[in-house]
């Protein structure tokens, strides 16, 4: 079994992590959260040789799910994620361009398959838990992988920071709830890659975030 490794190519002018998970070995992977830039992705792709079998969504924000009818069409893979209380969000991504005075290559999107917690999604040998962790999104999943201690967690969880929640369905309460019953417990050990900015460790969240402590 090769190693999970993981490269984040920032994308839009909303500077998203659009990461690609990657079996170092197979090299199979998954591109997540493709906000845009598609063009972008593919080079990266094509440049690393990485096959792709899925989208996994994290939430339906357009700066995340923006790029994933497009990266579907050149692709030819199932979007995966997430979960189904997004709906209203992916319903309405040409809306939510046109609110960000962004070009018209955004499409609504219609995942192949919403996720729900406890249900796992997988490429190659690595398999990852998923985590329904509403708040910043009525919908928004996390992806977890056990045998790896990491997370890709989205705009839940920042270095120094949380998702924010003032867009539609969002709760800080919720949120807050979200990162302490659901990650935080997984482990200090857990490193996470997340939508914007630099990844971090549970452990150092849960010590010095000041939204957590």
């Amino acid at each position: 079994m090769g190693q999970l490794n993981a490269g984040i190519v920032p994308v839009t002018p909303f500077q998203q992590n659009c990461t690609i998970l990657f079996d170092t070995d197979e090299k199979t992977g998954v591109v997540v959260d493709p906000g845009g830039d598609v063009e972008t992705i593919m080079s990266v792709l094509k440049q690393n040789v990485i096959k792709v079998t899925a989208i996994w969504l994290t939430h339906g924000h357009i700066d995340h799910a923006g790029g994933a009818m497009e990266l579907k069409d050149a692709l030819g893979v199932d979007i995966i994620g997430p979960h189904e209380a997004d709906k209203p969000l992916l319903d309405n991504l040409v809306t939510q361009a046109q609110k960000f005075g962004m070009d018209g290559s955004v499409r609504n999107c219609v995942p192949d398959r919403f996720l729900t917690e406890g249900e796992t999604v997988s490429f190659g040998p690595h398999v990852f838990e998923v985590l329904h962790c509403p708040g910043h999104a009525p919908g928004h999943v996390v992806f977890y992988n056990r045998e790896a201690k990491f997370a890709h967690v989205g705009d839940v969880l920042f270095q120094g920071s949380v998702g924010r929640t003032d867009l539609y369905g969002g709760d800080h309460a919720t949120l807050i709830r979200s990162i302490k019953e659901k990650l935080l417990p997984l482990g200090d050990d857990i490193g996470f890659i997340c939508g914007h900015g630099p990844g971090s460790r549970f452990g150092d969240e849960r010590r010095s975030n000041p939204y957590l402590v």
